[in-house]
């Protein structure tokens, strides 16, 4: 029997999802050949198992692998990677530099553009570099047109997201955003239908194996936190996109999760617009609760999720998952 610590929750403002994608991973070890630890990472980063605070080393220690089920921030980020390797704690997701990349939006464009992968016009703005959002906004204006989409330049789940229209509207919500974010990236809006797709890797006899994209229409203007965790939200998969739509998006999808040096699984965005495809941005992390949508591509494909995960414990540990679809 291998012992587990599945990690959830974590400072950033993505805990309680991370709550919730800890449970769901719980729950399918339940009655298995691993042995699941519950351990609870604090808003304020304070380690906890069975009701009392631990040094993370010493939890470390006692286990055989990590599932990483944080996001955001500290666990998506690198932060939490680097701390591993430093042990040498074997555990699921991708490695800290490119969970650093790929958190980083605007390094991760950067990488993409050596491929042929369509990006909307993007520009990123450091608040230690812009002493007047008023001349920022208007730059940006002269730069490329709006509506446009300002986001933090390393978050997830959309917080932080707005859709502005204007040069004093642009200049305020830069300004409300530095407020909590050093980095904010201002990207053109791309209007057209909303895509997901998931990636997992050594999965099938593929290195790497596309799942099928999912098709997004939120009830609201776009697909915010709040859209993506209330249930109001229809998601189909597969998707109704045609086959040409579907190839584009699988090979965009593959090809950021390689060019991007992720490991086990990823999850991109993309808008499929007038004039073709564009990625928004991937999840080294994605969630794993019931109403996420990684598992709704792995239902669609006759995998079991209790299945999936053991997958990438196996993965992690390196060895034969003997993987079975029941």
């Amino acid at each position: 029997m291998y012992r587990v610590a599945v990690v959830r929750g974590g400072p950033s403002d993505e805990h309680e999802v991370s709550l919730l994608s800890g449970k769901a991973v719980l729950n399918a070890l339940a009655d298995s050949e691993f042995q699941p630890l519950d351990v609870v990472v604090t808003k304020q980063k304070d380690w906890l198992y069975q009701g009392r605070s631990w040094d993370p080393v010493k939890l470390f220690q006692s286990v055989d692998v990590v599932f990483n089920a944080l996001h955001g921030a500290y666990g998506e980020d690198g932060t939490i990677q680097r701390y591993m390797d430093t042990h040498n704690i074997r555990y699921t997701g991708s490695k800290a530099f490119a969970s650093s990349l790929a958190m980083n939006k605007a390094l991760a464009k950067a990488h993409l553009e050596s491929v042929d992968i369509r990006l909307a016009p993007h520009v990123l703005a450091r608040k230690e570099s812009v002493s007047d959002v008023n001349e920022f906004a208007a730059a940006t204006i002269e730069t490329f047109n709006g509506p446009y989409v300002v986001k933090p330049a390393n978050g997830g789940s959309s917080i932080g997201t707005r859709i502005v229209n204007s040069i004093d509207e642009l200049a305020t919500v830069l300004q409300d955003s530095f407020s909590d974010h050093d980095m904010v990236l201002i990207e053109r809006l791309i209007p057209g239908r909303e895509a997901t797709v998931g990636v997992i890797e050594r999965f099938r006899d593929t290195k790497h194996y596309v799942l099928p994209p999912i098709e997004i229409i939120p009830k609201e203007a776009f697909f915010d936190y709040k859209a993506k965790y209330s249930g109001h939200t229809e998601e189909i998969c597969p998707g109704r996109f045609s086959q040409k739509e579907k190839d584009i998006l699988m090979h965009a999808a593959a090809e950021t999760h390689r060019v991007l040096g992720l490991s086990q699984y990823s999850r991109s965005d993309f808008i499929i617009g007038e004039d073709g495809i564009y990625f928004l941005e991937v999840n080294t992390l994605p969630g794993l609760t019931e109403a996420s949508l990684l598992p709704k591509a792995l239902e669609a494909v006759g995998v079991n999720y209790r299945a999936f995960i053991k997958h990438l414990l196996y993965d992690a540990l390196h060895q034969s998952p003997n993987f079975h679809q029941a």
